[in-house]
């Protein structure tokens, strides 16, 4: 065992304990592993502090590793992607980590103790739903091109920027951590797997201003890697607890290359803007995607954040170019309750097809002050909000749809909304026992639309 105050970390909460802490994982991995402490009753600041092969970094209960508010002490830094007509240019404001580790293995972080991600230090206004982030805030965790990861049990707190992100990474267990971030910092996505294959995510409680626990295949550090094609593959999750301000279970919006053989089950989620979400909108495709058992609740909020309440939304819709397609997606036992329906949406046709909603309930109310009957369609270069009333299933250009033992059910019933079932150009659409009638029967609306 490696004790951080055994290589001079004072632990007093100010004082820079970087150098110490980075000093016991190198002598760890220069033994050739083993656990490196962090001990209870102490706060650790810290700048970048890198992981290295065969090191446990355990962080004791009542220890806390603190991001450094000095822009100074991260050492480790990645130039600002910008987009501009489509092409990936490096801006000139870094981003830069805490937690760092690349092509490692046998890396683990464990322990009862706390990752604080300093958020709060970058914030430069507050504009009452959403802050303004200085750009050089710190990836809390970001692991590069390592294989066999550990997470447990660990609790991270006020993420700046994508908190915990692992890009190409084989091989990882994410079990019983918490994620309590602040619900107004923009991009603090707390779990991103990022061309990651053979992952296992379980038991973890996620608050997160921004998506919660998303898939993609962004390939901006991927230059070096010539052993694999950089997919993202092979990933289940299970048993979470979510709050978000954006989507809650999400597959892109960046996907360049497939995502692949995903399974979400037996999870929980509440107070989001957007629930179960599949998003295509580049080149690459995703297929192969279970979603069961599983609780959602979502609402309407400030047009800053993504999402306008949709318990699920599957959308193939391009970015800057075009995008692949969404194949075999199953949704099966969900129970909803949300101000506004379903969404399956292609701006092109052939671009979603083999799809299943089975035992989806959707319970249609009404509870926040923000206007309905739009959708999000974001990031896309058309219409962010275009006009859209609120059907408990919208399906538009989509093949190949079955719907088994689903149900509407509205708690309200509010001006914009429709239909139980709108369906428009959607071929080889088979529905068996649907439940549900229109918003308004009264101005002669009927419950299912087929066009």
């Amino acid at each position: 065992m490696y004790n951080v105050i055994d290589y001079g970390a004072v632990g007093d909460g100010t004082t820079n304990d970087t150098g110490a802490i980075q000093a016991a994982i190198d002598a760890c991995a220069r033994a050739g592993g083993g656990r490196v402490v962090l001990p209870g009753g102490h706060v650790f600041r810290a700048g970048t502090v890198t992981l290295r092969s065969h090191v446990d970094f355990h962080v004791e209960h009542g220890a806390t590793l603190a991001g450094s508010p000095d822009f100074e002490d991260y050492t480790v830094r990645f130039g600002g992607v910008v987009l501009n007509d489509g092409n990936t240019q490096w801006g000139e404001e870094p981003t830069t980590v805490l937690l760092n580790a690349e092509n490692a293995e046998n890396i683990a972080v464990t322990g009862a103790g706390t990752i604080d991600g300093a958020g709060r230090h970058f914030v430069l206004s507050d504009n009452g739903y959403i802050y303004t982030m200085d750009q050089r805030r710190p990836f809390t965790v970001y692991f590069r091109d390592c294989r066999n990861v550990t997470f447990r049990d660990v609790s991270i707190v006020d993420g700046a920027v994508w908190t915990l992100r692992l890009s190409l990474c084989d091989d990882v267990l994410i079990h019983g951590i918490r994620i309590h971030n602040d619900l107004k910092t923009p991009n603090s996505d707390a779990i991103d797997l990022d061309c990651c294959r053979r992952v296992r995510i379980s038991d973890c409680d996620i608050v997160a201003g921004d998506d919660a626990i998303c898939l993609k295949t962004c390939l901006e550090h991927t230059g070096t890697v010539t052993d694999r094609v950089p997919v993202c593959e092979d990933v289940t999750v299970t048993g979470c607890t979510i709050t978000t301000t954006s989507s809650a279970l999400i597959l892109g919006v960046e996907a360049q290359t497939p995502i692949r053989n995903v399974v979400f089950s037996s999870c929980v989620i509440r107070q989001s803007a957007r629930g179960l979400a599949v998003r295509l909108g580049e080149g690459g495709d995703i297929e192969n995607v279970l979603f069961s058992d599983i609780v959602v609740e979502t609402r309407f909020f400030h047009e800053g954040w993504w999402g306008r309440g949709e318990p699920i939304a599957i959308m193939a819709v391009p970015w800057r170019d075009r995008c692949g397609t969404i194949r075999n997606v199953r949704v099966r036992n969900v129970l909803c309750r949300s101000e506004n329906g379903v969404l399956v949406y292609a701006q092109q046709p052939g671009t979603i097809k083999g799809l299943v909603l089975d035992g989806v309930r959707v319970e249609i109310d009404r509870w926040s002050r923000w206007e309905g009957g739009h959708a999000d369609l974001r990031p896309r270069r058309a219409e962010d909000f275009p006009k859209m009333p609120t059907d408990g299933f919208h399906l538009e250009n989509v093949e190949d749809v079955q719907l088994r033992d689903c149900e509407v059910v509205w708690a309200a019933r509010p001006e914009d909304g429709r239909h139980a079932l709108y369906a428009e150009n959607c071929s080889g659409l088979t529905n068996r026992d649907f439940r549900g009638e229109a918003a308004h029967p009264e101005r002669g609306q009927e419950p299912v639309v087929l066009t």
